[in-house]
């Protein structure tokens, strides 16, 4: 199992960006999927998952209504659109997968055992 994430930068505050991650190596279908952040110091935080359809999403209340996280399944890819983002959302973010996951886990880290390298995001003020 491979999870390759990319699309961070350096973006101003109110700008955008959006995050994809690729997976390789199993059925993405089959997979729930999340995405996942840390900053300096911090604990990794859950963003945003979604269901193996793609036709449910959940979100942390830190992100809702800025953060749409979305799939392809034909190409096997994860995507984390990120609009309005604020100096606060600067971090390494993590693409994370799982077969197993159930609905009442979808935002604990530790229920995803398929990990992406990360990529990182800043923000300016």
């Amino acid at each position: 199992v491979q999870l390759q994430a990319f699309g961070g930068g350096l973006v101003q505050a109110g700008g955008f960006l959006r995050l994809s991650c690729v997976g390789s190596g199993f059925t993405f279908r089959t997979y729930v999927m999340g995405w996942f952040r840390q900053a300096p110091g911090s604990e990794r935080d859950f963003v945003a998952s979604i269901t193996r359809s793609g036709n449910s999403q959940s979100y942390a209340d830190s992100v809702k209504g800025r953060v749409t996280i979305s799939r392809d399944n034909a190409k096997n890819t994860l995507y984390l659109q990120m609009d309005s983002l604020q100096p606060e959302d600067t971090a390494v973010y993590y693409c994370a997968g799982d077969p197993s996951i159930i609905t009442s886990t979808m935002r604990l880290s530790s229920a995803y055992h398929s990990w992406g390298q990360g990529t990182l995001v800043t923000v300016s003020s």
